[in-house]
C-alpha cells in the first residue's frame, strides 16, 4: 500500500492502488485486521477515482460553430 495520501493521487495513481488492494483482499490470505484497513483503504481510493472522473467529465466540452462552419469557441455539454 502507499503511503501517498489518496487526496493527493491522480486518477491513474489511485486506480493501479484500487487494483492492487482488491486483488490482495480476493486472494484472502490477509489477516482480519488487515482486511478491514484494506477495506477502508479501497473505499478511499474508490471515491478519489469516481471524484476525478466527474471532475473529467465537468470538463467536456461542445465545439460551438459559427455561421460558416468555423470553430469559435467551446460550449459545456448538457447534463453535466
Amino acid at each position: 500500500m502507499s503511503e501517498t495520501p489518496v487526496a493527493e493521487m491522480s486518477f491513474e495513481q489511485a486506480m493501479q492502488e484500487l487494483e492492487s488492494v482488491v486483488t490482495r483482499l480476493e486472494r484472502g490470505d490477509v489477516a482480519l485486521e488487515e482486511s478491514i484497513s484494506l477495506y477502508q483503504r479501497g473505499a478511499e481510493l474508490k471515491k478519489r477515482c469516481e471524484d476525478k472522473l466527474k471532475e473529467a467529465e465537468e470538463k467536456v466540452a461542445a465545439i460551438t460553430l459559427d455561421g460558416n462552419g468555423q470553430p469559435n469557441g467551446l460550449k459545456p455539454i448538457e447534463g453535466l
